[in-house]
């Protein structure tokens, strides 16, 4: 289950993004482990070999049972998933603490000492060594997980499952009281349930962190990207700074068009946004808007892809194949039959599944997989490219040491399938058939394109350093526990610059709403991906050649960058991030400055159209 973020994070028991564990006991006679292992150079390779083989031969068993879980809920299932949560996290807690002994040990060997790293900082929950906690943490994160996937909201006084309802907060034609009453509760049904057993969830994952000698959970998130936790965080801040001005003038115009369509009392044309008014449940990618928002003159895109899928005619499977085969055009080879025979396309009709679209690698070898309840639409067939990213760079380093089985930061995993959406262009669109050439936007329609991108690209930055910075807050105690929804709504309001639709109150824990948080998935990771991808997309149209504004660049078909992209992707995490990104990119420093390039026109123009207006909240 190789980066299945879905899956490994609702048990909470993961080892870094990997997520397996041991199935064996560890040895709990100290005697036979020294005479095994002994605190030696010697000793400690030989005990990070033993690990490995362990958590790889565990693998496969614990990954099945996961995918069962996530694609079949039931009573049965969630005890089970429980079960095994608890003796993964019972054995990762005790292998982490053994590496922090180890590690103390001089003259290791450099990748011997980085693995013991790897060890010790990547529990994503881990449980105390106090007998039961493993087991009640556990409990709670699969029950957590349950009550996310079992979730309903309603729409004019009727239920309606989260598959659904997500689709109909982006459905231009609800009114803005029906989309409070979605909004509403579905951050009620959901959220507020959780918040006693979350409060107890981090509590018992502080206390494990405490124990491996981490500051507090949040501290222990941010140790996992080969540098210092603080330096990581303010390095994020940094990146933040080069593409907040983006965000800003971004925000001001669709502030200013919601207002002009729904008028002062529903949306005021000064400060922040409400938060259901954005066509996405959690305000974090506002792409269903864009035609409330398209320039006049430049929005009519000419075509519209949830309109080319369905003149295609293309089933679910259809749109997968689609994304397999702009892999299969950088030279990539083709997914196996397992992929299609065992992945969930869509959602049954007869069951309780997660439908949060996921990737799985089940037996770190081939038997790639996703998890989807795909709909024939635009923000799907970009999600499969997303989830097949996962898949291919599952693969390419599946002959890595079992520690290595990941990508070179979570922020690559993520990145892969977003650089490849980006060649989603009216040009390739033409190549593979879904678009007549007479049909491609001219260039006076470039703002409209880029206008399009932005609204989900751009929107998403702050939300996706804010879920982050929310849960450190808890961890440390920064937000306390009397202000678990205020600490949550205030960080919206000062990243975001949105609110919500109904007054909030402290009986309440919106974050719930929204999977990543009780399903405990770190949530940095896609606020690099949202760089990173445009630092990936910048290297490879650079090496096809594209001489073009880099908001046209497609490199489908092109086998030398698949080459250089299959060469930075089999390192997996054998080497530190900088390492990786120099194999591609050339830089060693993650930067926002690529995705500036690719927006510099959209920004110019969105300048001119808020001339005049108050910006920010």
């Amino acid at each position: 289950m190789k980066f299945a973020p879905v899956a490994l994070s609702a048990l909470a028991i993961s080892l870094a993004a990997w997520t397996t564990a041991n199935a064996e006991p560890v040895d709990s006679n100290p005697a036979s482990v020294a005479d095994t292992y002994p605190m030696t150079p010697e000793g400690a390779a030989a005990w990070v070999a033993m690990v490995e083989k362990d958590l790889f031969d565990f693998g496969v068993e614990f990954s099945q049972v996961s995918w069962v879980n996530s694609t079949y809920i039931t009573h049965d299932t969630d005890a089970l998933a429980a079960k095994y949560g608890a003796v993964s996290t019972e054995k990762s807690v005790a292998y982490a603490a053994k590496a922090a002994e180890y590690a103390r040990v001089p003259g290791l060997d450099p990748e011997v000492a980085r693995k013991l790293d790897m060890l010790r900082n990547s529990i994503v929950m881990p449980a105390p060594a106090r007998d039961g906690a493993a087991t009640e943490l556990n409990e709670i994160a699969t029950s957590l997980n349950s009550q996310y996937g079992k979730g309903r909201g309603t729409l004019n006084g009727e239920e309606i499952s989260g598959s659904d309802i997500e689709a109909e907060m982006g459905n231009l034609e609800r009114t803005p009281a029906e989309y409070a009453e979605m909004w509403e509760s579905w951050h009620d049904n959901v959220g507020a349930p959780m918040r006693g057993d979350y409060q107890r969830m981090i509590s018992i994952a502080n206390e494990g962190s405490k124990e491996l000698g981490f500051a507090d959970l949040g501290a222990m998130w941010r140790s996992n990207y080969d540098m210092d936790p603080d330096a990581f965080a303010a390095d994020t801040e940094r990146m933040w700074q080069e593409v907040k001005p983006l965000y800003m003038a971004l925000h001001t115009y669709v502030r200013s068009k919601l207002n002009e369509k729904y008028g002062d009392a529903i949306q005021p044309a000064t400060g922040p946004i409400r938060a259901d008014l954005l066509g996405n449940m959690w305000a974090q990618e506002w792409g269903n808007i864009y035609p409330l928002v398209a320039p006049e003159g430049a929005g009519d895109l000419g075509y519209d892809l949830t309109d080319l899928i369905e003149k295609k005619g293309y089933t679910e499977k259809e749109m997968v194949s689609v994304g397999e085969d702009f892999f299969s055009s950088l030279g990539f080879a083709p997914l196996p039959e397992t992929f299609w025979e065992r992945s969930q396309f869509v959602k049954p009709q007869d069951r309780e599944v997660v439908c949060h679209a996921s990737a799985w690698d089940v037996d770190n070898v081939d038997d790639l997989r996703i998890k989807m309840c795909i709909k024939r639409n635009a923000d799907d067939f970009i999600t499969i490219h997303h989830e097949l990213g996962h898949n291919y760079y599952q693969r390419a380093y599946n002959k890595q040491d079992y520690l290595h089985l990941n990508g070179a930061n979570d922020g690559f995993h993520e990145a892969i399938g977003d650089m490849i959406a980006l060649s989603i262009t009216p040009e390739y669109l033409v190549q593979i058939d879904m678009l007549d050439p007479s049909e491609v936007p001219s260039a006076e329609k470039d703002i409209g394109l880029l206008l399009r991108q932005a609204m989900d690209k751009i929107a998403f930055l702050p939300f996706g350093l804010m879920v982050d910075r929310y849960r450190w807050g808890l961890f440390s105690g920064d937000i306390p526990a009397d202000k678990l929804n205020a600490g949550w709504n205030d960080l919206r309001l000062e990243y975001q610059g949105i609110t919500p639709p109904v007054s909030r109150d402290e009986s309440q824990f919106d974050a719930g709403a929204k999977y990543h948080v009780p399903g405990n998935v770190p949530y940095t990771r896609y606020f690099l991906a949202r760089i990173l991808q445009f630092q990936f997309y910048k290297a490879a149209c650079d090496q096809a050649g594209w001489k073009g504004p880099l908001h046209r660049c497609s490199f489908y078909g092109n086998e030398e960058v698949g080459k250089n992209l299959d060469a930075m992707l089999e390192m997996g995490a054998s080497k530190p991030w900088p390492d990786a990104l120099e194999a591609f990119t050339g830089e060693r420093q993650m930067s926002g400055e690529a995705m500036v390039e690719y927006f510099a026109p959209l920004k110019a123009w969105l300048d001119e159209q808020n001339a005049g207006k108050e910006q920010g909240w």
